[in-house]
């Protein structure tokens, strides 16, 4: 069996009635480069033939006896792909915002647990011929670069599906350890707790401001008299997101209800502005956002004077763990400078919180918010996460962050499904209590490709946040060429 890590098991201990944690992705095809169209047995074909590249697909949690320790991955013996993999249809005209919808509905449900946690969706009826797979996983399995490993997997450079080498050993699930067993995994982890706190503690202190300000509480009292006492030089110029964030109708507590809306831009077009500007393509991609939701809550009255906060996540996954499945992942946070009117200066500003949240995630080792979730036990982490969740939800403590914005770099080649051109692969995230949206891109064969996930409730029409993010690169674009000519 092989062990969650302790942020795996965050991602276990975030859900709630209302909160999932699974992590989807959208991915539309077009059938017509296929010799035949694709099928769902064709679907469950390639899967099978390439399930052993796929080591999530076959494993199930077996979870320790009172949360003393985090679950381990066990090879299923009762695996069943049948119950994994399924088949809708969309009623005509089969258009994107029906094809939302139903996402939205399935997203909404959460994983069976007693089974691995995954599902995906074979859907047909979709205008102009396509076809969509949904993939449904579950985020303690895989973050956003393993998803896009695994979808390349499934995936071929060309209509003709790949020849993949059977396994050198047949899989055998692992038999099911007793309630007995588990116990005793548990206790002795709970004895090797004292030797892991002193470790954490020492390596927390050395690092203590910049860890306050990554977590977004800003910089400690007496942080200058800190410095002097370890020996380390004075921090840089605090981000603007180490200030609480202001209230906005997101940052409440979530239903377990979803509003899903996507769409594409052309890299070409950020490339340009990025070239132009001298700042980089996440730059670009945080400004089309801000520049979106500014627009959104000016419409409906609710634009705060002070800047959005948004959390970016970081991936920390070295050269050595490429290929490996789980988290390997880190956040920073940076200010979206929503109250600046000029979509030039709000990018300039937004390039330079990027620059000073990278400078502060660097003085952290890659390691040691893993570490912090690592350490603690399942029992009480889970309590504990949830009690901050609902806190910053009901408003007793401020929200670090407004909205969630992740960039996950995708190839940049056309990739086919059973022989079927990938066209887009929009992907679906998560939301939790206090942060109601979430706003992902992934790029792809020379588009960035967005997915809005959203409660229902906080966003009435998440197909308004895709309108405005392309009037956002309209602006962009317009203001580049304008100060262009201008020298």
């Amino acid at each position: 069996m092989h062990q969650l890590t302790g942020l795996d098991t965050s991602f276990l201990n975030l859900e709630t009635a209302s909160t999932f944690g699974h992590v989807s992705g959208l991915a539309v095809f077009d059938p017509s480069t296929a010799s035949v169209p694709p099928s769902l047995e064709d679907i469950k074909r390639l899967i099978t033939d390439r399930i052993h590249l796929l080591p999530p697909y076959r494993r199930r949690l077996v979870e320790v006896p009172f949360g003393l320790d985090h679950p381990y991955w066990l090879e299923d013996p009762d695996f069943d792909l049948e119950f994994h993999v399924r088949h809708i249809g969309l009623p005509p005209p089969g258009d994107d915002r029906q094809l939302a919808a139903q996402v939205a509905r399935i997203v909404a449900r959460p994983l069976d647990r007693s089974r691995p946690l995954w599902e995906l969706y074979f859907i047909e009826g979709l205008q102009g011929g396509c076809v969509a797979q949904l993939t449904k996983i579950h985020h303690c399995a895989i973050d956003g670069v393993s998803g896009a490993e695994l979808l390349t997997t499934l995936l071929d450079l060309a209509p003709d599906p790949r020849k993949v080498d059977p396994p050198r050993r047949p899989w055998r699930p692992e038999p099911e350890p007793t309630e007995l067993e588990m116990w005793l995994r548990g206790v002795w982890a709970v004895a090797g707790t004292p030797r892991k706190a002193a470790r954490l503690v020492r390596e927390s202190m050395r690092h203590l401001p910049a860890l306050s300000r990554s977590l977004g509480f800003g910089a400690l009292p007496g942080e200058a008299l800190l410095d002097r006492a370890i020996g380390r030089r004075p921090a840089p110029m605090l981000s603007e997101a180490s200030t609480p964030a202001p209230r906005t109708p997101f940052n409440g507590k979530i239903t377990p209800h979803r509003r899903f809306a996507f769409g594409s831009l052309s890299l070409d077009e950020v490339k340009e502005i990025k070239k132009q500007r001298g700042v980089t393509v996440n730059d670009v991609v945080l400004a089309l956002c801000a520049g979106a939701l500014r627009r959104h809550l000016e419409e409906s009255r609710e634009l705060p004077r002070e800047p959005l906060i948004a959390m970016v996540p970081v991936s920390v996954r070295t050269e050595e763990q490429k290929g490996a499945m789980g988290n390997q992942v880190s956040s920073m946070t940076a200010s979206l400078h929503t109250h600046v009117a000029d979509p030039l200066e709000r990018l300039a500003r937004i390039h330079e919180s990027m620059r000073i949240a990278k400078e502060q995630h660097k003085a952290l080792p890659a390691t040691l918010l893993q570490d912090f979730a690592q350490f603690a036990p399942p029992a009480v982490a889970a309590r504990a996460a949830r009690v901050v969740a609902r806190a910053a939800a009901g408003s007793w403590m401020d929200v670090p962050f407004n909205v969630v914005i992740s960039n996950v770099p995708g190839p940049q080649f056309p990739l086919y499904g059973v022989g079927a051109r990938l066209k887009a692969h929009y992907p679906v995230s998560a939301i939790a209590d206090g942060v109601g949206l979430n706003i992902t891109v992934q790029s792809y064969d020379g588009s960035l490709d967005f997915g809005v996930i959203a409660c229902r409730e906080m966003v009435p029409d998440a197909w308004e946040l895709i309108d405005q993010l392309r009037g956002a690169l309209d602006e962009l674009k317009q203001a580049t060429k304008e100060a262009t000519a201008l020298g």
